[in-house]
């Protein structure tokens, strides 16, 4: 599990079990099991409506991809490229061939395939844009999964609200106040369960999984860039510094930095051979 996955748990428990324990005496009454079972069965009904079952446990999996440590894929995939633009200048397709297996991305590795088969650069463009398209079409499909269950849960929490309040009401009739209380206590905590869960649970995983998308997308554009650098057969210190700038541009961008694009022209221009 990546640290900030563990210091977001840490803290969600520290907000929630800590905010009960200052404010109440006795905490076993935040524990209501009509309420919970009310908001977290409704969530989940409503999404199995929702969505088949396929896209379901495909979040499932990618859920607990994205909760492992993550890994810096930049190095491994500038590497890679770098070491095909090597054999590329040497004139070696066959050991480009038997270098293709060793590569690790499946999106680079058909990529190195186009070129090895002579595809024009339109061509190579157009299919490995299709891939990029198609893998945000798919994630967005199981981000907007938790977003919904995030709009989900506090529905159900209302939905148990009014449950309480129509049977507290039927309650007080009988003048009987320990179950007048048992129905508020469900009214009140099925709103309180279905907040927490909308906004410490299935909402953060989807903005996880924006956050993972949005990575693998640079990659996968930065490996289309390699491509078309190796079908270009422009040298390795050509490639290595441009898909280095690459990652450099695309780092400024989300802290809002000026990009000098200027300066990084200048980096490589002289490193050009003809």
């Amino acid at each position: 599990m990546n640290s900030s996955t563990i210091i977001g748990i840490v803290a969600s428990l520290f907000l929630v079990v800590g905010s009960i324990f200052i404010s109440s005496d006795q905490f076993v009454v935040y524990l209501n099991l009509p309420g919970f079972f009310i908001v977290v069965t409704g969530t989940f009904a409503a999404t199995f409506i929702s969505y088949p079952l396929s896209e379901l446990l495909t979040a499932k999996q990618t859920v607990s991809q994205v909760m492992k440590k993550e890994q810096d894929k930049v190095p491994e995939l500038v590497r890679e490229i770098v070491t095909v633009a090597k054999l590329s200048m040497q004139y070696k397709v066959s050991k480009i061939e038997d270098h293709l297996d060793k590569v690790t991305n499946p999106f680079l590795r058909t990529g190195i395939q186009l070129v090895i088969d002579g595809a024009t650069i339109e061509d190579i463009t157009s299919l490995l844009q299709w891939r990029i398209s198609r893998l945000q079409a798919q994630e967005q499909t199981i981000t907007e999964i938790f977003h919904n269950m995030a709009s989900f849960a506090p529905a159900f929490g209302m939905f148990g609200t009014l449950i309480g309040l129509v049977n507290m009401l039927f309650s007080i009739e009988s003048g009987d106040v320990g179950q007048i209380a048992h129905h508020m206590s469900v009214a009140l905590m099925t709103t309180l369960y279905g907040i927490i869960l909308a906004n410490l649970v299935f909402r953060p995983i989807a903005l996880k999984l924006e956050r993972r998308t949005e990575k693998r997308v640079m990659l996968m554009n930065m490996a289309l860039e390699g491509v078309l650098l190796l079908k270009e057969q422009r040298s390795p210190s050509i490639v290595r510094q441009t898909l280095e700038s690459f990652a450099a541009d695309y780092e400024d961008e989300l802290s809002d930095t000026p990009i000098d694009f200027a300066s990084a022209t200048r980096s490589i221009q002289p490193n050009e051979h003809p």
